[in-house]
């Protein structure tokens, strides 16, 4: 989509992360959906050191740029709390 003239809406979202391994785990993570299509959007990764990650959105219109946002940030946000869940370890016996 990148050059096309109908991609008027862009975003980048700049993540950092707290140390290197949460940041390349999230990539990884992250990797595989951005490499899907997005409808009317295109999402891609890049890591920005030192425990960064920068994603770029190219949309044609502001709906798509909003869903592509939401879904982007959403995936985020569970990575997060998978991470945070699995660095807390199980939850104590009652």
């Amino acid at each position: 989509m990148s050059g096309d003239a109908a991609t008027a809406w862009r975003a980048t979202v700049r993540i950092r992360a707290a140390d290197s391994a949460w940041g390349g785990w999230l990539e990884a993570s992250l990797r595989p959906e951005a490499a899907r299509e997005v409808p009317r959007a295109r999402a891609t990764l890049a890591a920005e050191p030192p425990h960064g990650l920068r994603l770029d959105i190219e949309a044609r219109d502001a709906g798509a740029l909003r869903a592509a946002l939401n879904t982007y940030l959403g995936w985020v946000e569970l990575a997060a709390g998978t991470l945070a869940a699995a660095r807390a370890g199980p939850p104590p016996p009652r």
